[in-house]
């Protein structure tokens, strides 16, 4: 682990719970719109959000998910994703369903 995160870790058990939820306030705004497990590359399908460690965008799993395939079915055929990289795809595409919506619909026309 890096210094500065296990400053952190040391720290942590001295702060109050008040200020064990600032920090997380400010951890949150820092984050901004983050995605834990979700990467968006410009050389990787063309800049989608992509889970991280594959290319299978977020987009191909929303499109999926929508025709009614399960995560099992999803998991099985995508050996690469975990059952926690699925979560973190529909948390994405929930937040960012108009611009899934978007690449769905460019992908299916291509």
């Amino acid at each position: 682990m890096s210094e500065p995160i296990l400053e952190v870790q040391q720290l942590l058990p001295e702060l109050s719970r008040g200020e064990k939820a600032q920090l997380l306030k400010w951890v949150f705004q820092q984050l901004d719109d983050d995605f834990p497990g979700i990467d968006s590359t410009p050389s990787v399908c063309g800049g989608d959000p992509c889970i991280v460690r594959t290319r299978i965008p977020v987009w191909l799993l929303e499109r999926y998910r929508r025709q009614g395939v399960n995560e099992g079915d999803l998991l099985d055929s995508y050996p690469s994703p975990r059952a926690e990289d699925l979560a973190n795809a529909w948390a994405y595409a929930r937040v960012h369903a108009a611009a899934i919506d978007r690449q769905i619909l460019a992908n299916e026309e291509a």
